[in-house]
């Protein structure tokens, strides 16, 4: 069975769309997906300051065209979009860490997760926010102040700060950052845009 790395950041609307739309693929090729949780911003700090100043040019057109297509994006799969809101950009911090302290348990990590980037691109409620990163678990029955008290344990610091290292060490560059298993090495894609490409490294060079 493929093992798919699935690097990713909530504060990243075509991480939102891609979580979605790789399960499909993920379910269709019979594959397994590993959950990575991990913080974009160190990644940008790191290897990718450009993205700092497209942002800071509300008339850049790469920038304008992108968020253009992002809703397009967003209809072609059915998810709800309202982005950008006030809270843009998020500071990830708190969530990408609450998501490490669910790292061993992938279920609840996906389904965390699952809530969080619906809250926050649906609903456009403050992943920033202790009080409703609490809710948002709590409403897809997890215990939301535990998971809140643990964000501020060594050992969740150490595993975000290590989860993102790794997807620098191996190449990546931005969120969603995604690893497909070949016999000499690895692929990486990013981005949905690239989830075709995923699904054919799947299927033709994966072990």
């Amino acid at each position: 069975m493929t093992m798919v790395e699935f690097y990713f950041d909530l504060s990243s609307p075509w991480t939102y769309l891609a979580f979605h739309n790789i399960q499909p693929i993920i379910a269709e090729n019979d594959a397994e997906i590993i959950w990575k949780p991990f913080l974009v911003g160190g990644v940008f700090n790191a290897v990718n300051q450009d993205v700092y100043a497209a942002r800071e040019n509300p008339d850049n057109r790469k920038f304008v065209h992108s968020f253009r297509v992002l809703k397009d994006w967003a209809k072609l799969a059915g998810l709800p979009m309202n982005f950008p809101s006030e809270h843009h950009p998020v500071k990830s911090v708190h969530g990408m860490r609450l998501c490490c302290a669910l790292e061993e348990d992938q279920a609840a990590l996906h389904k965390f997760a699952t809530a969080a980037f619906a809250a926050y691109y649906g609903d456009q409620r403050n992943l920033d926010d202790r009080s409703v990163l609490i809710t948002i678990a709590n409403e897809v029955d997890l215990d939301g102040e535990a998971l809140a008290a643990r964000i501020q344990e060594q050992d969740v610091k150490d595993r975000l700060r290590a989860n993102t290292e790794e997807a620098i060490a191996r190449g990546a560059y931005g969120s969603p950052s995604i690893f497909v298993p070949f016999e000499d090495g690895e692929r990486m894609y990013f981005g949905n845009d690239q989830l075709p490409l995923v699904n054919w490294a799947i299927k033709q060079g994966s072990i």
